[in-house]
């Protein structure tokens, strides 16, 4: 009979190659957001706008550096700033049309692009967390387990933030 300590000692949780795929894949995913939120200050009229866009600036540039000091920390390959650029196309990331759209819309036309393509974009890391979990045995690791339930709870709030934007702004027009 196991012990109830020996139960839920999860000290011997080893991360597997799901969670280094998705520790990879999400510093790619995240890449696009900084580029997204760099478009906003040249083309944005909106105080909303732009601190959102910082906040999600700050956020996932720390998560990029947890991320790769998680990867290194195992001995893993980190995806260098020209992969990054190259990329590989992750759930909810915006095609290179959809990018080059909203690198030349500005003002409201631009806000809306950008928002919508927030949401879309924070989707995609959701359905990337849904699929880690959904891997037998990945997920487990407590750095891993703790960081993709961050992703859901945080990506999530700024969603239902995102959304609440778009309906004011489809309100004033």
């Amino acid at each position: 009979m196991i012990t109830a300590e020996a139960a839920t000692d999860l000290s011997g949780v080893q991360h597997t190659d799901a969670d280094v795929r998705f520790m990879q894949g999400m510093i790619h995913h995240h890449g696009q957001a900084l580029e997204m939120t760099a478009l906003v200050p040249g083309r944005s009229g909106s105080e909303s706008i732009r601190l959102l866009a910082q906040r999600i600036d700050l956020s996932q540039q720390d998560e990029i550096g947890m991320m790769e000091g998680w990867l290194r920390a195992r001995g893993e390959d980190v995806p260098s700033s020209e992969e990054r650029a190259r990329g590989m196309m992750m759930p909810g990331m915006l095609s290179v049309e959809e990018m080059r759209r909203l690198e030349a819309a500005a003002g409201n036309e631009f806000d809306r692009l950008f928002l919508e393509g927030m949401i879309k974009h924070h989707g995609g890391a959701l359905i990337m967390v849904d699929e880690l979990f959904a891997t037998t045995g990945a997920g487990q690791e407590s750095t891993i387990n703790a960081f993709a339930s961050e992703v859901v709870a945080d990506q999530r709030a700024e969603m239902d933030r995102m959304g609440a934007m778009l309906d004011a702004m489809r309100k004033e027009h």
